[in-house]
């Protein structure tokens, strides 16, 4: 840190430095004269940082290295008859190999700039091989573009062309695999040599995201047959939907619409993150070939004509199955919603008829207990009778008063006292109910 900045006592983000080098990262190497690049891509698990590494260690075991820059997912040697360079992305690692041609030298279709490594070497790479492509960088001195262009006959491949970097260079390529390899064709006429090097690494990351970008194709086609299977099977059911008659048929077809959402569901999570990459390796590739600043060459179509032609198909179907995933998981959603609702309505109207059912059968208890009410009047009144009538007889000697009519007399007064008990205790009763509430 500047001894200002330590003097202040000012404390500095510890990603700082990672992020800033982060950003200067995989810079483009310089580049001059006649050159053989071959580049090499693995596909690979996210956790083969560590044996990539101790692999790359290897190789200078068997060859004098210099290491020219190094980073966490990036490393740079000279090994004398050739340089390479490893890259670690997220789903790939590139080893991308440089060695320099003589002027007017021929390449045999089986060289290679890796030549000099030990195959064992390269069988110990982690990953399974998705990109290899050579890189021929030539002079317009050693290869006239004229020679190049009389050489291509109607009936043969379909050749990609273009003037690039202000029409200092050519470029030309078939997107064929010969021989195991993809290849272009660099004719510098006037490039610099990191204009050079910018050129070379931007075809080698053409060709690279071109691959990773189609590797979304088989996941769309395995997923558009069993979608046309799942939108099938949602039109039965919404038919079966429509002809229940029963809660039991509901809650039936509710577990086959349950079942297929969970299906779909996680259709959409096994493909979510392949579609997403090919879009975005699609965007890299586009963006590639605007910085070619490509010119057409007559007869020829460009770079990015050809991706319009071959490789926007695939990324829109990657797309639409995509959008017909997220469009079959909403419409499952709704469908599942709308059947809730009709149970939950069935549910509702049952719970209503059981309360209307324990309304009437309190309303009943509450006239059983009213007539109870009233026989219990009669019963206390009788009883209470019985004891003024047993008082009487008691203390008929000291009055000589007639017992039956005293107990007559009391049958009217122990009735109404009872009636008017019982009527203040369900006045309380009510009192207190109305109260809780």
């Amino acid at each position: 840190m500047h001894p200002r900045l330590a003097a202040a006592e000012l404390e500095e983000h510890p990603l700082r430095q990672r992020l800033n080098n982060e950003f200067h990262a995989r810079p483009p190497v310089p580049l001059i004269g006649a050159m053989l690049v071959s580049h090499l891509v693995f596909k690979h698990s996210a956790t083969t940082a560590p044996a990539e590494r101790e692999n790359l260690g290897k190789l200078c075991h068997n060859h004098v290295c210099n290491s020219i820059d190094s980073s966490d997912a990036h490393m740079m040697l000279d090994a004398g008859a050739f340089r390479v360079r490893w890259e670690l992305h997220t789903e790939f690692s590139s080893y991308t190999f440089y060695r320099p041609l003589e002027s007017g030298e021929l390449l045999d279709p089986d060289v290679t700039a890796f030549d000099a490594v030990n195959p064992e070497w390269l069988s110990g790479i982690p990953g399974k091989l998705i990109v290899a492509c050579h890189v021929e960088l030539r002079s317009t001195d050693e290869i006239s573009p004229e020679s190049v262009l009389a050489s291509l006959t109607p009936n043969g491949r379909t050749m990609v062309a273009a003037k690039v970097a202000d029409e200092t260079a050519w470029i030309f390529s078939d997107f064929k695999i010969d021989n195991g390899f993809s290849r272009f064709l660099i004719l510098n006429a006037g490039m610099t040599q990191r204009q050079t090097g910018r050129t070379v690494q931007r075809l080698c990351e053409i060709e690279t995201y071109r691959m990773m970008a189609l590797l979304g194709l088989p996941v769309a086609k395995e997923v558009s047959r069993w979608l046309y299977t799942g939108e099938k099977q949602l039109a039965e059911l919404m038919d079966r939907i429509g002809q229940a008659r029963s809660p039991d048929d509901e809650r039936t077809v509710l577990g086959t619409l349950s079942a297929l959402a969970a299906e779909v569901e996680h259709s959409v999570a096994r493909t979510t993150f392949r579609f997403g990459a090919a879009h975005a390796y699609h965007g890299l590739v586009m963006q590639r070939i605007e910085e070619l600043r490509e010119s057409r060459i007559s007869g020829l179509p460009t770079f990015f004509e050809f991706m319009q032609r071959r490789l926007l198909p695939a990324m829109n179907t990657c797309q639409a199955i995509s959008r017909r995933q997220e469009e079959l998981s909403s419409r499952v959603a709704r469908n599942s919603q709308l059947l809730r609702t009709r149970v939950d309505i069935e549910l509702e109207r049952q719970n209503q008829e059981l309360l209307s059912q324990m309304n009437r059968r309190a309303k009943l208890q509450l006239r059983l207990q009213e007539t109870v009410e009233g026989l219990s009047v009669v019963v206390l009144t009788y009883y209470g009778s019985q004891l003024v009538q047993y008082l009487a007889k008691g203390t008929k000697e000291l009055h000589h008063l007639n017992t039956d009519v005293i107990t007559a007399i009391s049958i009217p007064l122990i009735a109404g006292l009872v009636f008017w008990g019982t009527r203040q205790m369900r006045k309380k009763l009510a009192a207190e109910e109305g109260g809780a509430h």
